[in-house]
């Protein structure tokens, strides 16, 4: 009897029978196979380097401690909220965020990230002629890129920011600096770099962020900028960092368009990098008393804008180059120099 039904449901189900007998065989076979074969090692994610910690993940920080550095989070985040023109602690800044230079908080890698700070600080800076502290960094940051003024050192939100931007490198060895830290500028051009040619690359790449008239975007809140201003009255004064070409046009390299770019993958060539950086920082923009940088002038980096110089080239050719022959120029000066010594 039980023989008949089997043989009946096979009959009228024989196709579902084979189907099942096939996948059967072929796991089977996937399994043997998995089983002879060699391991095959899983490929690590790139990261471009350094990896910046994370608050979710680190369990060493309590109390308070873990309070001030989330706080100095929030602060670099949205700094303009706070520090702003509008902010609810002070009105000292230009409306910027810190983060608007140092992208993701200070977090990305190739992002003008602090993975290094806290591993180099204090140190010797010849710009100042000093050894500097990161009090002193982010002081200068307040008054060079937000274009304000610096906050006391007994300051709390002082004292956040500094306790974040420590944290954020306290993985990082001593006196060493990790990949991606920094700001690397694109191959140097045999020519001067060029505002004209910069104003189509801006016009077609950038404008639609940062404005015709480099504006930037104000978020809704109307106290922080979604896009920053990259001249004008709210934009960072002549003596920031940015305002150096090889600055501008190594961050846009690896970062700009947002979310299009990364150090891999740029979305510009390096001429149009070059280009663009001389376009936004000949535009106008604040200006900043500089008489007490580079007590010691030969150290002037290649592209500061303003002279005097010991190298014999003028203004105009250290702010939009071509600088190899500059480069050149001091490293004739370094080896006279040496040879004079010994």
């Amino acid at each position: 009897m039980h023989n008949c039904c089997f043989m009946k449901n096979f009959r009228q189900n024989w196709i579902i029978f084979i189907i099942v007998i096939g996948l059967l065989l072929v796991i089977t076979s996937e399994v043997i196979d998995a089983i002879n074969s060699p391991k095959k090692e899983i490929p690590s994610l790139d990261t471009e380097g350094w990896t910046a910690p994370s608050l979710y993940t680190d369990r060493t920080l309590e109390g308070e401690e873990r309070e001030l550095v989330i706080y100095g989070e929030e602060l670099i985040a949205n700094t303009s909220r706070y520090l702003g023109p509008n902010g609810s602690v002070a009105h000292i800044t230009n409306g910027m965020n810190c983060q608007n230079c140092h992208l993701n908080a200070g977090r990305k890698a190739w992002g003008n990230n602090y993975g290094a700070v806290a591993a180099n600080y204090p140190k010797f800076r010849d710009r100042s002629g000093t050894i500097e502290s990161v009090f002193k960094r982010v002081s200068d940051c307040m008054e060079r890129s937000l274009n304000g003024t610096a906050l006391d050192s007994n300051a709390h939100e002082m004292k956040a920011m500094i306790a974040y931007i420590k944290w954020v490198g306290h993985a990082v060895e001593k006196d060493s600096t990790p990949k991606s830290s920094g700001i690397k500028p694109p191959e140097y051009l045999d020519r001067a770099a060029s505002p004209e040619k910069g104003q189509a690359v801006y016009t077609a790449k950038c404008q639609s962020c940062h404005g015709a008239n480099g504006e930037g975007q104000m978020a809704a809140d109307g106290r922080s900028y979604t896009y920053p201003p990259l001249w004008g009255e709210h934009s960072y004064n002549s003596g920031a960092g940015l305002f150096r070409l090889s600055r501008f046009a190594g961050y846009v390299r690896d970062n700009m368009p947002f979310n299009q770019a990364s150090h891999k993958n740029p979305a510009l060539t390096d001429e149009e990098c070059w280009d663009v950086a001389a376009f936004v920082n000949s535009r106008p923009r604040p200006s900043k008393d500089l008489s007490k940088d580079w007590p010691n002038i030969s150290k002037k980096p290649i592209d500061h804008p303003f002279g005097p110089y010991t190298d014999g080239f003028s203004e105009a050719q250290h702010k939009f180059g071509p600088f190899p022959p500059i480069i050149e120029a001091r490293k004739k000066q370094e080896k006279a120099k040496a040879i004079s010594k010994s």
